[in-house]
């Protein structure tokens, strides 16, 4: 009896559908990796923004079950961050949940929020696309609107990324641009409001106080040894922000010790005396630039790009803060059937318009 064995050239075996598999998807990889060269050649957005629309028209399309559209939209952007990252793009930031789906039926906001869970665990894999790339991964928006299943998971899949640095992936959940700015703005104002409070001590203490005299029952001599005892806190409190501005962990502590230095510094003889007494002859003004460093998104530069699919144009309260200057691409196509022709397509519009959009940014 003679057992036939399979004839084997360099990867592709005689086994039926897996050797024509095998072939055209190094064929399609060659093809593919020879289009990005081409494209590289003009200039190439580097941070690119997704509405990711039609999950559930797909599934009505295909008659598929309600989820299954979105566990295919999953599958769409996961072949899309790949194509991103070989292009070179080094921010994606895909529109993944906004508040106001919470306004959805209770069963379909628990699918999802289900799904997202199931979603995050695969990312901490080892193969994941995470790992391959070497991005790191920052949730955006009010986490604390999520349960806390969710609202962990976000939190240890941030915390586990957070020293990839070739690429990152910014994922909208629980965000609206509305509720984003209003959170800058709130932000703004409570650090303006320790500023006029830190001169304010510094400046009526040193006033008042005499060396060697007592301020709450600590000398001035004392209270200078206190903060410098406390400066290296101040530093890793400073260090320990994450991708929303606040740490991963303990966001109550952080505010009583951040008032703890402030403190601490205001007691500080004679170092900040000068500027604060200029600071308060001055207008308490909230600056753009105040607003700016509040935003959920200050983690990343502003999108060059902003991709919707489904052939709609609204922005649905996504970005509009940092959206001013972008281009928008609007592919007819539902997102889970967007591909690699739809990107090509977005990459060439880009460099079509890319002069014309870096002289208006250059006259603001």
């Amino acid at each position: 009896m003679v057992t036939s064995v399979p004839n084997k050239v360099g990867n592709y075996s005689s086994t039926g559908n897996g050797v024509h598999k095998l072939f055209f998807d190094d064929i399609t990889n060659f093809l593919r990796r020879c289009l990005f060269r081409v494209l590289s050649v003009g200039p190439i957005p580097t941070h690119l923004a997704f509405i990711m629309d039609g999950n559930r028209g797909y599934a009505k399309k295909q008659n598929l079950k309600e989820g299954e559209g979105h566990k295919a939209g999953y599958l769409a952007l996961m072949s899309l961050l790949r194509y991103c990252y070989e292009l070179g793009i080094k921010y994606v930031t895909i529109y993944a949940f906004s508040i106001e789906n919470f306004k959805r039926r209770p069963d379909e906001v628990q699918s999802l929020m289900d799904l997202m869970l199931e979603k995050m665990e695969v990312l901490l894999m080892e193969e994941s696309i995470v790992n391959q790339y070497g991005i790191r991964v920052c949730f955006i928006g009010n986490l604390r609107l999520l349960s806390e299943p969710v609202r962990v998971a976000a939190e240890k899949v941030m915390k586990v990324t957070s020293n990839n640095s070739k690429a990152m992936l910014l994922v909208c959940v629980a965000y609206t641009a509305s509720n984003e700015i209003v959170h800058a703005v709130e932000g703004s104002c409570k650090e303006k409001g320790k500023e006029f409070r830190l001169c304010n001590l510094n400046n009526e203490a040193m006033d008042d106080v005499k060396e060697g005299e007592k301020i709450n029952g600590m000398v001035v001599h004392d209270i200078q040894d206190f903060y410098e005892d406390t400066s290296v806190e101040f530093q890793g409190l400073k260090q320990g922000k994450g991708c929303n501005g606040a740490p991963y962990h303990a966001c109550e502590s952080f505010e009583s010790n951040w008032d703890q230095v402030l403190t601490s510094k205001a007691s500080k003889s004679g170092e900040f005396s000068e500027g604060c007494r200029n600071l308060r002859q001055e207008d308490p003004v909230i600056k753009l630039v105040d607003i700016q460093k509040h935003m959920y998104m200050a983690v990343a530069p502003d999108p060059d790009m902003l991709i919707r699919s489904s052939g709609e144009s609204r922005l649905s309260n996504f970005l509009l803060w940092q959206t001013c200057n972008c281009q928008l691409y609007s592919p007819a196509a539902l997102w889970p059937e967007i591909g690699l022709s739809q990107l090509v397509w977005a990459i060439l519009k880009f460099q079509q318009s890319h002069s014309y959009l870096e002289k208006k940014k250059k006259q603001l």
